[in-house]
């Protein structure tokens, strides 16, 4: 284990004891503080993610401020398709916008395997940034999203509640949907051996639109390729596997190689434990909404969630993303409430 300060997320994540679980949120480098909304200001979205200082800036924020166990490198899982050359436009109030989708086979060859150091060494180079301004206080996650999260948004041109035209690809145009997430797998690959490469301690897949498919679905288009993943990345370090709305394939990601699987709030942790298995770190999984409700609430769901999970092999983390108007107050609470298990 390398020289941290605080290394409670890869002790958990190798499954070893820990004397509380460690604590951090997903998006916990975002809207909801003042400081980066000021950095926002005078900034795009993308320059944000494309200018190193600034990036690192962002990540570093709820360390600081809330004092997570764990920083995640502020990027988006959008960048990787904006690599194999498709346009991203990120719209105030509406949200990723890909102008010309993918959706036949003309389209696709407008893709390319990008040479990945040259096309996003701006996320590597903010890593190897952040990793050196952490100086070691606590460990850095690298993420990417799940090929068929970014299929979703490829097909589909923005976002949505269905992703309705990437679902009726898969039926109508299986061949094509295969050749894509080949690429973005192969893609993805190369993206996340060079952010480990670059320092990151961890990573993290985002597939937020697994639970969109159904069981059989799911395993053809989504957990087979995040297991090529998976096992690309396994021996370079721990992966965390977020499938969000896939409780029904826990038993099936427990077998992918990940070393932990991330949990959103519709299962009940006995569930996910008897059907992930008891040598599976597990992560997750308050509602997000909950931080919005009173400290003293606060503190007694997230002391009733260590309860039912267990404090071993166990991370504590939202079931998503925290919401842009969590009061920062709240946030701070939710990891309190770990830290005073100690």
């Amino acid at each position: 284990m390398e020289s941290l300060k605080n290394n409670l997320l890869l002790q958990a994540l190798a499954g070893e004891e820990v004397p509380r679980p460690p604590v951090w949120m997903m998006r916990q480098a975002g809207r909801y503080l003042p400081d980066y909304r000021k950095i926002r200001e005078k900034y795009s979205f993308f320059e944000c993610t494309q200018k190193p200082e600034i990036a690192t800036e962002i990540t570093i924020q709820p360390v600081e401020q809330v004092g997570v166990d764990a920083a995640i490198i502020f990027s988006d899982i959008l960048v990787v398709p904006q690599a194999m050359g498709v346009e991203v436009q990120m719209v105030e109030n509406t949200g990723p916008v890909i102008p010309s989708p993918v959706r036949s086979e003309d389209d696709l060859k407008k893709l390319c395997i990008p040479d990945v150091e040259e096309r996003l060494h701006y996320v590597f180079d903010a890593i190897a940034l952040t990793k050196k301004t952490l100086d070691g206080r606590v460990p850095l996650i690298g993420f990417a999203g799940s090929p068929w999260t970014l299929f979703c948004y490829l097909v589909q041109g923005k976002s949505s509640n269905s992703y309705d035209k990437a679902r009726t690809m898969l039926y109508s145009n299986p061949a094509l949907s295969h050749q894509i997430l080949e690429m973005l797998t192969k893609v993805t690959i190369l993206y996340l051996k060079n952010q480990v490469k670059s320092g990151a301690d961890c990573v993290q897949l985002f597939d937020s639109w697994g639970g969109l498919l159904g069981p059989e679905m799911f395993n053809s288009f989504s957990l087979k390729y995040n297991q090529e993943i998976i096992q690309a990345l396994k021996d370079d370090c721990p992966v965390i596997l977020f499938s969000k709305g896939a409780w029904y394939g826990l038993g099936a990601m427990s077998q992918s190689g990940a070393h932990a699987l991330g949990l959103d709030w519709h299962i009940r942790p006995e569930v996910a434990r008897t059907w992930a298995g008891d040598k599976m770190t597990l992560q997750g999984n308050l509602d997000p909404a909950l931080l919005f409700s009173s400290g003293t609430d606060i503190k007694k769901e997230v002391r009733k969630m260590i309860s039912a999970f267990g404090s071993q092999r166990y991370i504590v983390n939202l079931g998503h993303g925290i919401l842009p108007n969590t009061p920062v107050d709240h946030a701070r609470a939710f990891v309190n409430a770990v830290k005073e298990m100690e």
